[in-house]
C-alpha cells in the first residue's frame, strides 16, 4: 500500500483503533512504569502534568535498551541524580559509573550536558525547546512531552514503525519513509488522550505485535491489519538487506609495574564509549602476531615499551555496527613514562581498585580475569 492510501484509509480508521487500543491498553497495558506514576504511585490523570525529569531520564535509557533492563539502572540514577541541579553539579566520572553497564555512554554524557543546558529554566513544551538539547531526536521529544504534560505529540520508536508497518502493509522499509510514517503515527495519535495512546501503542508492539512471532489472535487492531489480512504479518516492515558485520581483531595489554599496579587509560569524549576507562591496545594489523600488536599499540599510544606475556583471556563483544574479538595479555612494563598521546588521561591503579573506574561492559571480563589470576599473595606475572 503506498504512503498515501495508507493515510488516507487511517484517517478514515482513526477513531475506531484510538478506541480499541485505549480498551486493550486499559485492560492489558503496562501501568506501573515508575517514572509514569505521580508522587503517590498512581497512573497520572488526564491532562495532569508530571515531571519531565525523571521521564527524560528514562527515554534517554530507553535508546537502545529495553524497559526491564532500565529498571534498576534509573532506580539508581534517580537515587544519586534526583533533580536536574543534582545532575549538572555531578562529576562525569560520577555519571559515567551510573550508566556503566547501559552501553552507548554518549548518551549519559548528552544527559550530563542537558542538565547543564536546561539549569534554572523551565522544562520545555514544545518539540524545538527538546531537540535543541543533545542526543534528543523528534520520537524522544514526543515520548517526553505527551508522557510529562499529555500533549499531542506522536513517537515513531522501532516498536511504533512495526505496528504501523503491519497495519498498512507498508512495501518500503519505515527508514526510507520516515516521513510517510510520521504522518501515520500523528494521524492515529488520540488528541485527547495522548499520554494513554502513545504508552498502549509501545505496549502493544512490545507485547503482542513482536518482531518474530507476533500474537494476532489478541490484537485490538486485528480487524484493521492489512499484513494480517494478506497472511504475512511477520514479513514486515520490510527489511533491507543486511550487509555482515564487519569483524577485528584488538590486542589488549594488561600492563603491570613492579609494585603490581595496572595501567589504564580514560578514551576520549568522541563516540560511543568515550569518557569510559579501558585497558590499552588496538586493532591487529594483516599478517602481525598479536603479540606484535599489543608492543606497537602501547608505543604508538602510551610511549611505552612492555614485554608481553601470557594470553590472560580471550574474548568476542558485538556492538551494532561491527564485532570485535578482544584477545588480552598480561605485560610487564619495562620503560617510558606513560603518556595520553591517544587518550586523555593514564594512571597506574591497584588492581583492586578497578572497579572504582568505568569501563565498557566487554572489559568487565578482563577485570575478573585479572584479579583471579592476581590472587592475595601471588606476584605481578613475569612476562
Amino acid at each position: 500500500m503506498d504512503s498515501a492510501n495508507a493515510a488516507g484509509r487511517l484517517g478514515e480508521l482513526a477513531p475506531e483503533l484510538r478506541a480499541a487500543l485505549l480498551a486493550w491498553g486499559q485492560a492489558h497495558g503496562r501501568h506501573q512504569i515508575p517514572w509514569k506514576l505521580t508522587p503517590t504511585g498512581a497512573p497520572a490523570s488526564p491532562g495532569e502534568q508530571l515531571d519531565p525529569y525523571p521521564i527524560w531520564v528514562a527515554e534517554v535509557m530507553l535508546q537502545q535498551t529495553q524497559v526491564q533492563v532500565v529498571l534498576p539502572y534509573w532506580r539508581r540514577w534517580m537515587a544519586a541524580f534526583p533533580s536536574v541541579e543534582a545532575l549538572a553539579a555531578a562529576g562525569e566520572h560520577d555519571v559515567l559509573m551510573l550508566w556503566q553497564g547501559l552501553g552507548y555512554y554518549s548518551r549519559a554524557r548528552r544527559l550530563h550536558q542537558g542538565a547543564r543546558q536546561l539549569l534554572g529554566q523551565p522544562f520545555p513544551r514544545d518539540l524545538e525547546g527538546w531537540l535543541v538539547l543533545p542526543g534528543i531526536g523528534r520520537s524522544t521529544a514526543g515520548s517526553i512531552l505527551s508522557s510529562a504534560f499529555d500533549l499531542p505529540f506522536a513517537i515513531l520508536d522501532g516498536n511504533v514503525k512495526r505496528v504501523l508497518a503491519r497495519l498498512t502493509r507498508s512495501p518500503r522499509p519505515p527508514a526510507r519513509v520516515l516521513a510517510g510514517f510520521w504522518q501515520l503515527s500523528e494521524l492515529v495519535l488520540d488528541p485527547r488522550r495522548p499520554r494513554e495512546f502513545n504508552q498502549a501503542l509501545m505496549d502493544l508492539g512490545s507485547s503482542l505485535c513482536t518482531p518474530r512471532h507476533p500474537s494476532c489472535g489478541t490484537c485490538p487492531w486485528q480487524g484493521s491489519c492489512a499484513a494480517y489480512a494478506a497472511g504475512d504479518p511477520a514479513h514486515y516492515p520490510v527489511k533491507d538487506a543486511s550487509k555482515p558485520l564487519p569483524f577485528q581483531v584488538i590486542g589488549v595489554g594488561v600492563v603491570l609495574n613492579a609494585a603490581g599496579q595496572v595501567l589504564i587509560d580514560q578514551r576520549l569524549n568522541e563516540g560511543l564509549l568515550g569518557g569510559m576507562w579501558e585497558f590499552p591496545g588496538g586493532k591487529q594489523e594483516s599478517g602481525e602476531a598479536i603479540e606484535a600488536t599489543i608492543r606497537r599499540e602501547l608505543v604508538e599510544e602510551l610511549a611505552i615499551e612492555v614485554a608481553v606475556g601470557e594470553e590472560l583471556i580471550s574474548l568476542e563483544h558485538a556492538y551494532s555496527h561491527k564485532r570485535l574479538r578482544f584477545v588480552v595479555h598480561l605485560c610487564r612494563w619495562l620503560s617510558g613514562e606513560p603518556q595520553p598521546l591517544a587518550s586523555q588521561q593514564v594512571r597506574w591503579v591497584d588492581p583492586q581498585d578497578l572497579g572504582a573506574y568505568p569501563f565498557p561492559a566487554a572489559n568487565a571480563k578482563i577485570i575478573a580475569a585479572l584479579l583471579e589470576r592476581l590472587q592475595p599473595g601471588e606476584r605481578v606475572p613475569s612476562a
